[in-house]
């Protein structure tokens, strides 16, 4: 029999070879696929996990987690240290793909994580701001949606317009990502784009009328 210890080997190993086939080749991946990336039998996923719904729970919490720890050091990098590490870790490319397969297919876990990676940007966002490396918004929490749906619509755009970019090569699709993105991204966010304040004053004196009130994502008036 296994020891306790190479018992939670053998499921974080299950886990990870889930996390990189849904991945790489979407959710319906069977369990047998997922146990010969793997190199174990499909009897031993359910022995750990018991249905490919708790194994994808366990996946999805895990991809989170991971990017939130990989959203933090990525904050608390400088620019040299941040740029030093490039290319792009497969690592990140594996939670890349997983999160807009899960966005994409339109389920409650794309949902989740959307929200919890929204939730976390207003977190990350309110910490860059007391530091000083970000600009206040008059709204933190509709910018860190605004950003969090760009950022994920343009990678899935992206993607989709790249089919000879193989999903499973998860280095391939960060580096050619970060090949389009990353000079028009750092542009915007530290020069902008407008030379000048008079569309944003026109509309803050347009939202401040009785005319046509707009409003905020909670559905409350966005007035400032």
């Amino acid at each position: 029999m296994s020891t306790a210890q190479e018992d939670l080997t053998g499921r974080a190993r299950l886990r990870d070879a889930a996390i990189e086939c849904f991945a790489a080749r979407g959710f319906g991946e069977s369990l047998r696929s997922i146990a010969a990336r793997a190199g174990v039998s499909a009897g031993l996923v359910r022995h750990h996990f018991g249905s490919k719904e708790q194994l994808r729970a366990e996946c999805d919490a895990t991809v989170l987690d991971r990017y939130r720890t990989l959203k933090t050091e990525s904050l608390n990098a400088g620019p040299a240290q941040l740029f030093a590490q490039l290319p792009p870790s497969r690592d990140g490319g594996i939670l890349m793909v997983y999160i807009l397969r899960s966005v994409q297919e339109g389920s409650s876990a794309g949902r989740l994580f959307v929200d919890n990676m929204v939730a976390e940007a207003v977190d990350f966002t309110a910490d860059a701001v007391a530091r000083g490396l970000v600009v206040p918004s008059r709204d933190e929490a509709a910018r860190a949606r605004f950003l969090v749906q760009q950022a994920i619509g343009a990678m899935l755009v992206n993607l989709a317009m790249r089919p000879e970019i193989q999903l499973d090569d998860f280095p391939a699709v960060m580096d050619q990502y970060m090949a389009d993105a990353m000079l028009p991204t750092l542009e915007v966010y530290t020069e902008g784009i407008f030379t000048d304040r008079s569309y944003l004053e026109t509309y803050l004196a347009y939202q401040a009328s009785d005319n046509h009130p707009p409003v905020g994502h909670a559905g409350e008036a966005a007035t400032r």
